[in-house]
């Protein structure tokens, strides 16, 4: 890769991120009162986090069985409200699981 693109590439993802923070403090000076924008902007990080995390889940294993077994496990654990510790844990313990029984069979 050619050096000067790879500076031009930085420089823009540095520009890029930098507005997207800078652009919100800039145009609301005021505090937020609207429910429903303010409901919004609480589950922003949760989306995004989502979005990020779901397909690497999916792929992070080598078998589809695999993961979905651990996914499933983390659903099952975080909906009956266990810590996020145990959760990682338990599901990563499944996945694993599930990925030995494969190979065995």
């Amino acid at each position: 890769m050619n050096l000067w693109r790879l500076f031009l590439y930085i420089i823009a993802m540095a520009v890029t991120t930098y507005l997207v923070r800078m652009i919100p403090l800039t145009v609301f000076q005021k505090k937020i009162t609207n429910r429903f924008f303010r409901s919004f902007l609480f589950y922003v990080p949760y989306a995004v986090l989502a979005a990020m995390v779901i397909p690497a889940v999916f792929s992070a294993t080598k078998s589809f069985g695999s993961s979905v077994t651990g996914f499933a496990a983390a659903v099952i654990l975080s909906y009956r409200e266990m810590n996020i510790v145990t959760v990682a844990c338990l599901s990563c313990a499944a996945a694993l699981a599930a990925e030995m029984v494969s190979v065995i069979l």
